[in-house]
């Protein structure tokens, strides 16, 4: 019966018997007429032509009168919910909804009315399941805009009133969470006034918190095709500020589940953070697609800054940046709000006032650094802004070249201070971070790192250096992934400044133990540089292969404190052996170049031996053959030494050849360390080997002891006329006489400082030594005095740099005026009495420690070790305090005419440098070392405290 009802209405419909179709479809109810629609969309089959034919049916001018009207609204009410249902099929119910939105123009105002108050009713009773209807609703609400007038309870509006009506009542209403995406998506076709729009878009904001997380990224995507329409600035502060709630979130639940012991996570984090990446890909699509939500988004960021700013804010920038019409605009507001935010923190920590009154805000810093450990969750769109970013930080805010070309480098242990250096160091962070997180990106880090290395010759690279040592420490392995990098780098050292070169070895040298390939090539390169036509190719050979020797240790050398764990000591011994021996062999061949090469060999031989003591016997030759050539072995001549040797002639040029006095300081050095190390093996001596190993080193120690000797004996009977040097001598750098005669004395100088401190140690507080001792300096002093009243007339001329150790100089002064023990009393009486040799040993002080200051390091041996060169400044530090405050400068003054400087006056003068020197290079030690003074200098303590 209902087949021949539905066959009946096609066919009078195709027959064009409209009368006849019209009278039949009066002659059904309502619920006949709603049950053949229903069939006929079940089956799927002609309800495009059902439904045609009903609307024809029901067609002007029975479409005026109210039994018409009422059918085709009757069509709408019924087809609506039997889409909704979910039994048809997706193409029939679109068939229909097609057909109803083509006709629904044709409906009179009270029909549209109605038939929008039945979506705002279905859609606050949660009955939009699918949202397929919902593609209907715009056209409705578009036609009712359009209709003149409306009855609205006892009045009448119009219909554009009527709609904002409707669609306040709508967005005041509960929405069913299932609905939400599908609401968002229908009114992107909605025309709607500013108004509207901005009470649409925050009714959508406040839906994301009733949303599961993985419903989010769709409706972000439509709600930026919404936002085509206005309120760009709105829905993107919405978004941002939803994600940044849901990382508080999990920020706490982590914090709660680590204090409690158990998992606390109501989302789990990996899939909050692939809903966030697939959110910021659409937003980075829209701003591609739609400029002026581009330009929205600059504005935003601006304006609001730090409130604006969360781990998913700062993805979603750097992400933006990688389109280049942002980029630049991006990056300067990344690089203002790091350095502002740096600067706010460094005020707020410095003023109680500021801590109290404002809130404590999470540092950017640590934002970004979040962003970096987020990204790990498939964010490949981040991390190249996040490279960029660490690059943009560290090139803009590293060191600079000072005038001339000079840098004011900090220390290795000194910590980032200023914002610029904050700054740098967190770029640092970020591109250490990233490399260690993500494979795709750690060959363009490197190779970053590497080419400004070698690129940047002008300016400072230590803090590229630091970068580089840090991803080698963190991830060795890694890193041998991309040794052919590091070993193209290689092949520039022979044209890099040599502190580059230095620090790029130390910063490499973890992985030349564990590839054989990586060292072979360097040692190859180093060959080459050995014979550069260029001086710091040459240094830069010599520092290579000190390194190299340091770090590859001979099976059986001591252990250093400085020795940390030896990953290469699962390789051949002998192989090190033979490996270390042969650079010695080609580091002699440096005792034949220029000064300066010479005195790098010198400097490093010492650290060679404590690290690598195995190497002693080599070293040793190769120091006293050295020694042999300079020393002059007939007793009776004076001088000792054959000072013509030491120095070179170019035509009218004459220059420096051979460094004598820290030739002499290095062999003094390694002879004392190697004598003390006999002495503490002596007791665990066995083996008729290591006795021939003994006696071959104890023949070099007891020739070099014997030479020490002589020349202390023979240079304390010497007089300067022995040197060619008295007081009529010309010291004038002008001439060639001058530059000759100022050699001699700096080279005779520090023979003199070399002999005292290795008289002193071997003295054993002996009185007829502390004699010698003493008279050795009264010749250095003579000399110091002629050249400072000689050289340079009418300019502040400076002494020359002192040879004394830094350890030594911490002995000499606790000795002098500390060491109270009854035994030694009379020897060191010997010493008070001259107080030139007083000055002396604290003006020595004040040289080493401004070198430290200026620095970060001292000449000498350990000069290099932070941590022993610190202890040597807490003992210097206490020395000075307790003389400067136990003996005033009017008693140490009274019943002297000679205007110079006083000790005391001198000790004060040191400790304000150890106090600048600790802010700079140790701000991390300033209390250790304050408590170095001790407990009997309380108000000086407390006094200085207040100078940090």
């Amino acid at each position: 019966m209902r087949a021949d009802m539905m066959e009946k209405i096609v066919s009078l419909s195709d027959g064009e018997r409209i009368p006849e179709l019209q009278q039949y479809l009066s002659s059904l109810t309502d619920d006949q007429l709603t049950t053949v629609v229903t069939n006929s969309a079940l089956k799927g089959k002609d309800i495009g032509a059902m439904v045609k034919s009903i609307f024809k049916g029901n067609h002007v001018p029975l479409s005026l009168s109210h039994e018409g009207a009422s059918r085709r609204l009757l069509l709408y009410q019924h087809c609506i919910p039997l889409c909704e249902s979910g039994d048809l099929q997706t193409e029939v119910a679109s068939d229909i909804i097609g057909l109803l939105m083509l006709e629904t123009h044709n409906l009179p105002g009270p029909s549209l009315a109605q038939l929008a108050s039945l979506f705002v009713d279905a859609i606050k009773l949660g009955k939009m399941g699918s949202g397929k209807s919902l593609e209907l609703f715009p056209t409705v609400l578009t036609a009712l805009a359009a209709t003149e007038a409306l009855s609205y309870g006892k009045g009448e509006l119009s219909g554009e009133e009527y709609k904002k009506q409707l669609i306040n009542s709508l967005c005041s209403s509960r929405w069913d969470p299932q609905c939400v995406i599908h609401l968002t998506t229908m009114f992107r076709d909605v025309p709607l006034a500013s108004e509207e729009l901005q009470f649409l878009v925050e009714k959508v904001l406040r839906m994301f918190l009733k949303l599961d997380l993985q419903e989010i990224p769709p409706l972000v995507y439509q709600l930026l095709l919404l936002a085509a329409k206005g309120c760009k600035k709105q829905v993107l502060e919405g978004i941002i500020s939803y994600f940044k709630e849901q990382d508080l979130c999990q920020k706490e639940e982590q914090k709660d589940g680590e204090s409690m012991d158990v998992e606390v996570q109501s989302i789990p984090q990996d899939q909050l953070r692939h809903v966030e990446g697939t959110v910021i890909l659409h937003i980075v699509f829209a701003v591609r697609l739609d400029h002026e939500l581009g330009r929205e988004f600059l504005k935003s960021v601006k304006e609001f800054s730090h409130p604006y700013l969360c781990p998913f804010s700062i993805a979603l920038l750097l992400s933006v940046a990688r389109i280049q019409r942002y980029e630049e605009q991006l990056f300067d507001f990344l690089k203002g709000a790091i350095t502002k935010g740096f600067k706010d923190e460094q005020l707020q920590q410095g003023s109680k006032f500021l801590q109290d009154l404002l809130p404590q805000r999470c540092s950017l810093a640590q934002m970004i650094l979040d962003t970096v450990k987020n990204s790990v969750f498939g964010w490949d769109h981040v991390t190249q802004g996040l490279v960029q970013l660490g690059f943009i930080l560290m090139d803009a805010f590293g060191l600079k070249a000072g005038p001339f070309g000079k840098t004011a480098t900090e220390g290795a242990n000194a910590t980032a201070k200023t914002p610029t250096q904050q700054a740098c160091r967190l770029g640092g962070q970020v591109l250490l971070e990233g490399f260690k997180m993500h494979e795709p990106i750690r060959g363009e880090i490197l190779e970053q790192v590497l080419n400004r290395l070698v690129t940047k010759t002008a300016s400072p690279v230590t803090h590229f250096i630091d970068l580089l040592s840090d991803i080698v420490v963190s991830a060795p392995m890694i890193l041998l992934e991309s040794s052919s990098k590091v070993t193209e780098t290689f092949d520039h050292l022979s044209y890099l400044p040599l502190a580059t070169v230095q620090g790029l070895l130390k910063a490499v040298q973890p992985l030349l133990k564990v590839s054989m390939s990586m060292k072979d090539a360097l040692i190859l390169v180093l060959r080459k540089a050995m014979f550069s036509s260029q001086l710091d190719g040459r240094k830069s050979a010599v520092t290579g292969f000190l390194l190299l020797l340091k770090n590859f240790r001979v099976l059986g050398s001591m252990a250093s404190s400085q020795v940390q764990v030896d990953v290469h000591s699962r390789y051949n011994s002998a192989a090190n052996e033979a490996f270390c021996l042969e650079i010695l062999s080609s580091l002699r061949r440096c005792l034949g170049q220029q000064a300066d090469v010479r005195l790098m060999l010198y400097e490093g031989f010492h650290d060679v031996l404590r690290r690598n003591s195995q190497l002693a016997s080599s070293i040793m030759q190769t120091l006293l053959s050295q020694v042999r050539r300079y020393y002059e072995p007939e007793q009776d001549l004076l001088p000792p030494v054959k000072l013509e040797l030491c120095i070179g002639a170019q035509g009218d040029q004459v220059f420096l050849q051979e460094p004598l006095a820290h030739l002499l300081s290095c062999t003094v050095h390694c002879l004392l360390w190697c004598q003390g190390m006999r002495r503490s093996a002596r007791p665990n001596a066995g083996g008729s080997d290591d006795d021939d190993d003994d006696e071959e080193e104890g023949g070099f120690q007891d020739e070099l002891q014997s030479i020490l000797e002589s020349f202390t004996r023979r240079m304390i009977k010497a007089e300067l006329e022995d040197f060619e040097l008295d007081k009529s001598a010309e010291f004038s750098l002008v001439s060639s006489v001058g530059v000759k005669n100022s050699i001699y004395a700096v080279l005779v100088m520090g023979v003199y400082e070399v002999l005292i401190e290795y008289n002193f140690t071997k003295a054993n507080y002996s009185k007829s030594l502390f004699e010698e001792l003493l008279e050795l300096f009264s010749r250095y002093n003579k000399l110091s005095e002629i050249l400072k009243e000689k050289s340079g007339k009418g300019k502040s001329s400076k002494s020359p740099r002192s040879l004394l150790s830094m350890g030594f100089v911490s002995t000499l002064l606790t000795a002098l005026f500390r060491d109270s023990a009854q035994s030694r009393e009379e020897a060191l009486f010997v010493l008070h009495s001259s107080g030139d040799f007083l000055r002396y040993a604290v003006s020595v002080a004040l040289q080493k420690i401004t070198q430290l200051e200026e620095t970060g390091h001292t000449d000498g041996p350990d000069g290099q070790n932070t941590d022993k060169t610190f202890h040597h400044l807490c003992d210097i530090t206490s020395v000075l305090m307790w003389r400067y405050t136990n003996i005033p400068c009017a008693v140490e003054d009274a019943g002297k005419k000679e205007k110079r400087c006083s000790v005391s006056l001198l000790c004060l003068e040191g400790l304000l440098r150890i106090f600048s020197t600790g802010q700079r290079r140790y701000p991390a030690r300033v209390a250790q070392l304050l408590s170095a003074i001790g407990g009997t200098h309380t108000n000086f303590l407390l006094y200085s405290h207040t100078l940090f």
